[in-house]
């Protein structure tokens, strides 16, 4: 028996394409470009997670650094760009603008430490704005594509449906081709919007951390600029670790 001569032989993306019409190819294409962003996206933010890792390693150095210049030096030369560097550059540039303008101006009146703290803020947003860019685009992929794929899968339904009444016959070899081939609608959707899902977790977490990371270096940053020094961790005096294990053990 010729197998070419069965409709389950020629059940793939091609015959798929060919027998549908414009809406169906609308939707495909819809599909399409989601995918196409979505990667995009996701390799893009790939990318900078990489490069996050060689600006970690410059904030080391940039502790270990003689001054401030020195240390902004450094960043430029490991992390150019990165939002470490980008909020050192502007928290020195505010400390030396306050030192040299700001008892003539307005600004004045907040003092060093207020001054250096909404400098330090809009910093701060700006470069949250950047590392959060593209997760509403991922978000809205993950949580609409599977909808746009099930609207590809009914239209192909009904086109097929349509079809078989205006020929009169509803045997299986009618029906399950044409049936089967518009849910590879439904499975499209599902492949656009599962990456799209899972990256959107991931990148969301790395994103929170990344923050505090950068949170935390503004904190000390500015203790370095208005104070001259780094807030030093307070260490775990023994008596309070000692009674704090005691009250574990009572408790227990």
């Amino acid at each position: 028996m010729d197998n070419t001569s069965t409709p389950f032989a020629r059940f793939d993306l091609a015959h798929l394409w060919h027998q549908g019409d414009a809406v169906s190819h609308a939707v495909a294409l819809v599909l399409l470009a989601m995918s196409i962003v979505s990667w995009t996206l996701i390799l893009s933010k790939l990318w900078r997670s990489l490069k996050q890792h060689r600006e970690e390693t410059a904030v080391v150095n940039f502790w270990r650094a003689p001054g401030i210049a020195e240390g902004i030096d450094t960043l430029a030369r490991h992390a150019p760009g990165g939002a470490y560097h980008e909020l050192a550059c502007q928290a020195a540039a505010a400390h030396r603008h306050f030192l040299h303008h700001g008892r003539s101006s307005l600004g004045g009146d907040l003092g060093l430490d207020e001054f250096l703290v909404r400098a330090m803020r809009r910093q701060i947003a700006r470069s949250t704005a950047q590392i959060e860019s593209g997760l509403t685009v991922l978000a809205s992929i993950g949580s609409t594509a599977p909808f746009v794929g099930l609207f590809g899968t009914v239209w192909g339904i009904y086109h097929a449906l349509s079809g078989i009444a205006q020929s009169g016959m509803a045997t299986l070899d009618k029906v399950a081709g044409p049936v089967g081939e518009a849910l590879i609608m439904t499975a499209a959707g599902l492949f656009v919007a599962i990456p799209a899902v899972l990256a959107y977790n991931a990148l969301t977490r790395n994103n929170r951390l990344r923050l505090a990371a950068l949170d935390g270096f503004a904190h000390d940053l500015h203790a370095q600029l208005a104070t001259g020094a780094r807030i030093a961790p307070m260490p775990i005096e023994p008596a309070a670790t000692a009674r704090d294990g005691a009250i574990a053990e009572g408790a227990a």
